[in-house]
């Protein structure tokens, strides 16, 4: 990567990110390769660690955290190995404790099933159980080696334990007889490994032996007594051995470890890129973030409810911010510490952590691509040394941007043309951000002047967005609006602060028409926009209570179905209890009868008996032939079917003949929705019937002189209507064709039920009625009239 990108790396704070990683690591291998970690331009090598990311999270989901703590550097010590050297205790306890992360690793992936991003990794992983094992059944510590190590170092060990017990038995005699008034105290040490007494230098010669030290008063010789020397002696030759015998030991494992050195080294490779790759699932875990879709194909990105990594998670307000798709530009306007530079930086940064495989703070929905490059000039580039101001020096990285910037680069500036003359800054925004454009790059700038704002408006490709900001608290919300500019609230948050009026009059008319002019209609577009939001929330509140109704009416209608299930069933069991009845009742008789047949002798007789057998089996047959039609469902014959609209009322041949209203006309599968009562339902229209209406009064007529015969009809009119389950839309058009009658008719007042509901369907009614020049009142109903589920309509 480049300076420039380095740079930009550091200004959008990517590596306090990789810092955050490497604490996550386990292993200072791991570590390093955190730190090292920089930003990929290939599309499907990106992917591929972002999957490692998601792969590795979803494992420690299942099964927790890896073992990953046994890492250690062993290349040093392999290396030695590898050239026939000794390794120490502290080296082969390493490679132990390496090789049993091995074998733990692979007991964890083990446990996995499908094949992963991982499997690759993992399966590389050989571990050495037999070597592991060898290591730490011969070292217990890195000062101590095990006297199992080796049968030899047992022995000459016991050896010197019972040489020791009769130096220590021979001392003790000493001190403890009559020569224990030479001594200074009565105590056994060492000096150069040899058992010695402390006695007095007044009595040096009183004790005989070899004297080995003094005291640095010399006050105390260290006198080795001449009955111990030959036992001393023993123990050196011994300590000898031990020493030879250990050595022989670290030999023989570090032989052991140079042949399998090849394997340990790979087991270390792997382990170290596996602590990489979890170290990367913590991370996410830690800010609670996730793994974003990459764009198949051309570049952009469409960030969702994303937060910057390094804000406080319980603070941060998300903000939604897109370029590639729709514009390729965007400029982003408001107030001071609104929060545009934070959204600038979280768009760059987020694309350099998709793009080295990093889970992001973000909704999972969200959409990355891999830039090519990613440059920043964000915050006070001003230089002392350089002698340099603020614009020089912003200047100086916006040449060295426009020299390297290319198709497929993102480029954000913060405050772009600031620190000089406004007007020439303004100009000079533009042709940068047109000559970034012009050579393919996404750009996205922050700024304050007006003319940007302007440029975004007319120019197809760039966007406006804005950082919105409450005047009535003088605070800003942190929300991004893309789409519409903003204002800067100068004059607003002055005032609010208290400034004189007639200083921020004066101010007002420093500002061009034309400048006025575009901050009103920027007023006026945050005045629609919030309206707009309004409606929005009051449209969704409204759907969810739609909602909630229809709910509640599938659940009814679930209820009457089985209802009516049950009604039919409990007719059917009836009918059955009767056809039972009835042939009991006609065996009887037929016994009855069969028994007068055989008194009877008269052929009359014979004749009168036929005739009733055959008339009761008829009897019995056609009960059979209803019950049975009770049991299939009961429709009506196409050629016997009528036409069926809404509004009509029809009888439910299958549930009891109950009589309901229609409330939708036939679809293409011939189903209609009724209604009967509350209750809602979905039929055939060969399942109903319609109930023939009462015949209308024939009209009276009276003669008006000689200009002919009118008619008056005089057709009874309902005083109520009831439109409970239509749209609004529907339900007035059969509120006014009611209220023509009304009046046609000569009531003085009607009622329209409409029901409670939202209350959307009374508002939409009563609204439509008021405007009415010969409706007198329009209002709702109160105790015993239906309260708010009608309205009562009283005419002049």
């Amino acid at each position: 990567m480049n300076r420039l990108g380095e740079k930009s790396l550091k200004t959008l704070e990517y590596f306090t990110v990789l810092d955050l990683l490497a604490g996550q690591a386990s292993s200072e291998r791991g570590r390093e390769l955190c730190r090292a970690l920089r930003p990929v331009t290939d599309r499907e090598e990106a992917a591929l660690w972002l999957k490692q990311t998601s792969d590795a999270k979803d494992l420690m989901v299942r099964q927790g955290s890896p073992s990953l703590g046994g890492i250690r550097n062993v290349l040093g010590a392999l290396k030695r190995a590898d050239i026939s050297g000794v390794l120490n205790l502290k080296e082969l306890l390493d490679v132990a404790s390496l090789l049993q992360c091995a074998r733990l690793m692979q007991g964890y992936f083990a446990e996995q099933e499908e094949k992963t991003s991982l499997t690759p990794i993992y399966r590389l992983l050989t571990g050495n159980r037999a070597l592991e094992e060898h290591i730490t059944s011969c070292i217990v510590s890195e000062e101590e080696i095990a006297d199992g190590a080796s049968p030899e170092l047992s022995s000459i060990r016991r050896q010197m334990r019972q040489i020791s017990g009769k130096v220590r038995e021979t001392l003790g005699r000493l001190i403890s007889g009559e020569r224990a008034k030479y001594l200074q105290e009565t105590i056994i040490t060492q000096r150069n490994g040899r058992y010695v007494v402390p006695v007095k230098a007044e009595h040096r010669g009183d004790v005989p032996g070899l004297v080995h030290d003094t005291s640095s008063s010399g006050a105390t010789v260290f006198v080795e007594p001449a009955a111990v020397v030959e036992i001393n002696n023993q123990i050196k030759v011994l300590e000898g051995k031990e020493q030879m015998e250990i050595e022989r030991i670290l030999a023989e494992l570090s032989s052991e470890v140079s042949m399998n050195a090849e394997s340990i080294r790979q087991d270390y490779e792997q382990l170290t890129v596996l602590d990489f790759i979890f170290a990367r699932a913590k991370l996410s875990f830690q800010m609670n973030a996730a793994a974003p879709h990459f764009r198949a194909e051309g570049y952009g990105v469409d960030l969702k409810r994303a937060r910057h990594p390094l804000l406080d998670p319980k603070k941060a307000v998300p903000i939604d911010i897109a370029i590639g798709a729709d514009y390729d530009t965007l400029v982003i306007t408001g107030p001071n510490t609104g929060g545009k530079t934070v959204s600038l930086k979280t768009l760059g940064l987020l694309s350099l952590m998709a793009a080295s495989g990093l889970h992001i703070p973000a909704s999972e929905l969200s959409e990355v691509c891999v830039f090519e490059n990613v440059y920043a000039d964000i915050g006070d580039e001003q230089s002392i040394e350089q002698s340099l101001s603020t614009f020089s020096s912003h200047m100086k990285t916006i040449v060295g941007m426009m020299e390297k910037c290319a198709k497929g680069d993102l480029v954000l500036f913060d405050e772009l043309g600031a620190g000089t003359d406004p007007v020439e800054g303004a100009a000079l925004a533009v042709s940068v951000i047109s000559y970034a454009r012009q050579m393919g790059a996404f750009v996205a700038a922050t700024t304050h002047y007006s003319e940007l704002k302007t440029f975004a408006l007319t120019t197809e490709g760039v966007e406006n967005a804005s950082c919105e900001f409450d005047v009535g608290t003088l605070r800003p919300t942190y929300r991004l609006l893309t789409g519409i500019p903003g204002k800067s609230n100068a004059f607003a948050i002055a005032a609010r602060l208290g400034l004189q009026p007639a200083i921020l009059e004066r101010a007002k008319e420093q500002l061009s028409s034309e400048n006025t002019r575009f901050e009103d209609v920027l007023a006026q577009l945050e005045k629609e926009r919030k309206l707009l939001e309004k409606y929005k929330a009051e449209a969704e509140r409204l759907r969810s209570a739609a909602q909630s109704e229809r709910d509640k009416a599938e659940n009814l209608r679930g209820k009457s179905e089985d209802e009516a299930d049950r009604i039919v069933e409990n007719a059917r069991l009836k009918a059955d209890r009767i056809l039972k009845d009835a042939r009991m009742t006609a065996e009887t008789v037929f016994t009855e009868l069969d028994e007068m047949k055989k008194k009877a002798s008269e052929k009359a007789a014979d004749q009168n008996l036929a005739a009733a057998k055959a008339a009761l089996r008829g009897v019995i047959t056609q009960t059979e032939t209803e019950i049975r039609q009770k049991k299939e469902k009961r429709t009506v014959a196409p050629e016997e079917q009528k036409p069926i609209r809404r509004g009509d009322e029809v009888q439910l041949l299958n549930v009891s003949n109950i009589v309901a209203t229609v409330l939708t006309d036939p679809d293409k599968d011939g189903n209609i929705q009724v209604q009967a009562g509350i209750m809602k339902m979905t039929v055939k229209v060969s399942e109903v019937r319609p109930v023939p209406k009462a015949q209308k009064p024939k009209p009276k007529t009276f003669r008006a002189g000689a200009g002919g015969v009118k008619e008056l009809r005089l057709a009874t009119t309902p005083s109520e209507i009831d439109v409970r389950g239509m749209c609004a839309e529907d339900a007035i058009l059969e509120v006014d064709q009611f209220i023509s009658g009304a009046l046609l008719s000569g009531l003085p007042t009607v009622r329209i039920i409409h029901g409670k509901g939202t209350g959307v369907l009374r508002a939409a009614i009563q609204q439509h009625l008021k405007p009415n020049k010969r409706i007198k009142t329009v209002r709702s109903g109160v105790y015993g009239e239906g309260e708010n589920g009608v309205t009562v309509v009283e005419f002049k």
